[in-house]
């Protein structure tokens, strides 16, 4: 049974930092590119920045681009999320997922971010 399991989210002050982690298993992790996907309150899910296989490529939406930082560990079957001069408008669900941009074929439940004053 392929499963993506989300950790790390809270609530932060804007300016603040947080790591999101995401543990897979049910499926050969290394084969497969990763993303995060999120949905912020009252809009439909927006892709955030993909990885590729090995780790040696990767992509994000030009909003989160020098802020957020994506990366994983084959050896421990971990995708990560490293986020950092976190605003209100980064408060959502975020969520793991297997497959590069639109083309994810599973995503996990999420983890909670908020982000206030």
């Amino acid at each position: 049974e392929v499963q993506l399991v989300e950790s790390g989210g809270g609530m932060v002050q804007p300016g603040g930092s947080l790591r999101l982690s995401c543990v897979a298993s049910g499926f050969a992790f290394s084969a497969y590119d990763m993303s995060w996907v999120r949905q912020r309150p009252g809009k439909g899910l927006e892709w955030i920045s993909s990885i590729n296989r090995d780790g040696g490529r990767t992509q994000s939406i030009d909003s989160v681009k020098g802020r957020f930082t994506i990366s994983r560990d084959n050896a421990q079957n971990q995708l990560y999320l490293q986020m950092t001069n976190l605003q209100p408008e980064d408060t959502a669900l975020y969520r793991c997922a297997r497959g590069w941009g639109i083309g994810v074929d599973f995503r996990g439940q999420g983890t909670q971010v908020t982000v206030s004053s």
